[in-house]
């Protein structure tokens, strides 16, 4: 992508299929003449003008508006001119097709994904994080993750790293400058109180952190894996969750062969729930279409940040149910899956149930009465039938997910993000241990400084790899 990132660039920037209105979108240095040529008009800078637009034979192919936005007043910081035509998919073909041919001594070629943000990133139009959150806009599946990435677009999130990456700069001066000459025999650390202002910064990345970990849940959603065994009552719990009836549900036993995913949101966040097939010993599968389907339940699993284990209540007082429930939580165990980390023990079909507590199953009623109010290891009783219960659930999941209220000014954000900060904090707790240290090596603490602001570049393309950037704006849309 980057060796050609010179040549003018055509494609469609709106989405494949009929519309009212189709855009094709050009960028290129020099890109006046070619639009000249296209629209047979003199376009004003940042005005719409209605133009024919005409084949090589002179034939109109369409008549549209026509948007010409010199650089670098532009969203690329190229030349770029948009034109907006009727929405048809021939349409819209015939008129790039005609864009192209204009443009063949100007070397035009049809854009790869991404690669209209990735020139206002490398003409400074944008930092690499406010690109990535328009690709985030984009595909913003809730209203919450959308005005968080619109956040990060007008640069919430840039403008705490270039603060964070300020300070690290002035840091490894004092430590480099001391390096340097070190005739002047000046306790620099005690003078200019390091250990104190690398202890703040190290506050100010926690603070930036916790936000960025509410960003990425925002942008990545929770995958929850609803498991349990045969007719336990998943399906009907996706069928709450999702308000609708997403899911068969009969009383036999194995009605769900395969795994079904149904996309919810809760407070704002992206849920991915998962209903997965009935687990049982794949030894007692009545067919291969089960086996392949238990298969399929233990890859969803190991996907999952969450794992609802559905138990049934009314089958409490089963000594074989409870031994099949148990024999699943070791083979979870033995597949090194954090059962306390990762499992919500939730206990169905209460509606099955008297209403009064003591009446409860001996192990769910033990439970209860050890375990605090607001304890998170209390027993979730839900009826999937009535909904009872349903909204503790989806609060359950979002405590275990990490979701706390959101925080004034939460910007979304990506893995990657919440790595370099996690990265730029191991650094500069290395740098306070040396300058809090009895003897400290100010070379190491210099080091560690600037591995520390590495890392935080990194998140705005500072200092990035071209691979990195491919990586990043090849999953853009084309046109964007």
């Amino acid at each position: 992508m980057l060796p050609r990132h010179h040549d003018p660039i055509v494609a469609l920037a709106t989405a494949p299929g009929r519309g009212a209105v189709g855009i094709v979108r050009l960028s290129g240095q020099t890109l006046l003449p070619l639009a000249q040529a296209l629209t047979q008009a003199t376009l004003q800078p940042r005005h719409a003008t209605l133009v024919p637009l005409r084949d090589a034979q002179g034939n109109i192919l369409d008549t549209g508006l026509a948007l010409y936005f010199p650089a670098p007043h532009s969203y690329t910081g190229e030349d770029v001119l948009e034109l907006q035509v009727h929405g048809g998919p021939v349409v819209m073909q015939m008129v790039l097709e005609r864009c192209l041919a204009l443009g063949v001594e100007q070397r035009l070629r049809v854009a790869e994904p991404g690669e209209f943000t990735l020139r206002a990133f490398l003409n400074g139009k944008l930092d690499l994080a406010q690109a990535e959150a328009v690709a985030d806009l984009i595909d913003a599946t809730t209203q919450t993750a959308a005005r968080s990435a619109t956040r990060a677009i007008e640069g919430v999130f840039s403008r705490e790293v270039n603060a964070l990456a300020a300070q690290l700069i002035e840091l490894r001066a004092l430590i480099e400058a001391t390096l340097d000459f070190p005739e002047e025999e000046i306790d620099i650390l005690r003078s200019h109180d390091v250990a104190r202002r690398i202890d703040a910064a190290i506050r100010t990345v926690d603070a930036t952190l916790e936000r960025a970990q509410q960003g990425r849940l925002l942008r990545d959603g929770i995958t929850v894996a609803l498991v349990g065994q045969p007719n336990v009552g998943k399906s009907s719990l996706l069928n709450q969750l999702a308000g609708a009836d997403v899911a068969i549900v009969t009383p036999v036993a194995g009605t769900t062969r395969d795994r079904i995913t149904q996309a919810i949101q809760i407070d704002g966040v992206p849920l991915h729930i998962v209903d997965t097939a009935g687990l049982r010993d794949e030894h007692h599968a009545t067919d291969e279409v089960e086996r392949i389907g238990m298969q399929r339940t233990w890859q969803a699993i190991d996907q999952a940040d969450a794992i609802v284990l559905l138990h049934d209540l009314t089958a409490e007082g089963n000594a074989a149910h409870q031994a099949r429930d148990a024999s699943l939580l070791r083979l979870f165990e033995q597949r090194g899956i954090d059962v306390v980390q990762r499992v919500i023990h939730v206990h169905n079909k209460a509606d099955c149930l008297p209403a009064q507590a003591a009446e409860l199953p001996e192990p769910i009623r033990a439970q209860a009465v050890q375990a605090p109010t607001h304890s998170t290891d209390r027993p979730l009783l839900i009826s999937a039938l009535t909904g009872d219960g349903i909204q503790a659930l989806q609060q359950a999941l979002l405590r275990r997910a990490g979701w706390q209220a959101l925080p004034e000014g939460t910007f979304i954000a990506r893995t990657r993000h919440v790595q370099a900060l996690q990265e730029t904090r191991m650094h500069m707790q290395q740098a306070h241990a040396q300058a809090t240290a009895t003897a400290p090596a100010l070379e190491l603490m210099a080091e560690s400084l600037r591995l520390a602001h590495l890392a935080l570049a990194a998140i705005t393309g500072d200092f990035t790899a071209d691979d990195l950037l491919g990586t990043i704006f090849g999953r853009f849309c084309i046109g964007k």
